[in-house]
């Protein structure tokens, strides 16, 4: 993966499979905190109280270190993995897809549901654009009010994004600066006079 770059979504989407009678509803979300996962899987749960599986799995952070999967009563592998192989085939981070299956009488063994698992994972990323995001580096900037017109241009020269504003007679500004272009924001900011700069910890 490119240390300066992550590939994620920024919308959901659905999408159905069918396989001997079984339906395979997959749900995908973009998700950046474990808390927002469980809020979308209780809510699916509510949404589809006559499912009899409710298999996930997701990948979050930067680094993609977080992840999940669960076969939810399938047999062990045959949901979770095949669900997270797609996710990780199209190198995302900060997803959660969760696939809701209405029984249809018909067993379909291992392969089947591995199979089916991974073809509705697939169909429904297919139905949402891939973004490609810069890995960002958080700051703490303090300044007097009068230089926020000077602050903010090169906040949008350099595409930072604005996590926090306090502003009273003097002004906090947290900001994540893109990774790539770290060092020429930092000089920048750094020929301001009086603006202090810190690194923050997210």
């Amino acid at each position: 993966m490119d240390p300066d770059f992550y590939y994620t979504i920024e919308q959901a989407a659905v999408a159905e499979f069918k396989e001997r009678g079984s339906r395979f509803l997959a749900y995908c979300y973009p998700v950046a905190s474990i808390e927002t996962a469980k809020t979308y899987i209780a809510a699916l749960k509510k949404e589809h109280p006559k499912a009899v599986h409710y298999c996930l799995a997701y990948r979050m952070g930067i680094d993609g270190h977080t992840f999940r999967v669960s076969d939810d009563g399938e047999p062990s592998g045959s949901a979770g993995r095949p669900i997270l192989g797609q996710i990780d085939s199209k190198q995302l981070t900060n997803v959660l897809v969760v696939v809701v299956r209405y029984f249809g009488g018909t067993l379909l063994g291992v392969p089947g549901l591995i199979n089916a698992y991974k073809t509705s994972t697939a169909l429904a990323l297919q139905l949402i654009p891939i973004v490609q995001k810069a890995v960002e580096v958080n700051y703490e900037l303090n300044f007097d009010y009068h230089q926020m017109n000077e602050v903010m241009m090169i906040v949008k020269q350099y595409n930072c994004q604005v996590t926090e504003q306090v502003a009273q007679l003097f002004v906090q500004l947290k900001i994540g600066i893109p990774k790539h272009r770290l060092e020429e924001a930092l000089n920048k900011f750094g020929e301001l006079r009086e603006v202090t700069l810190k690194r923050v910890e997210k």
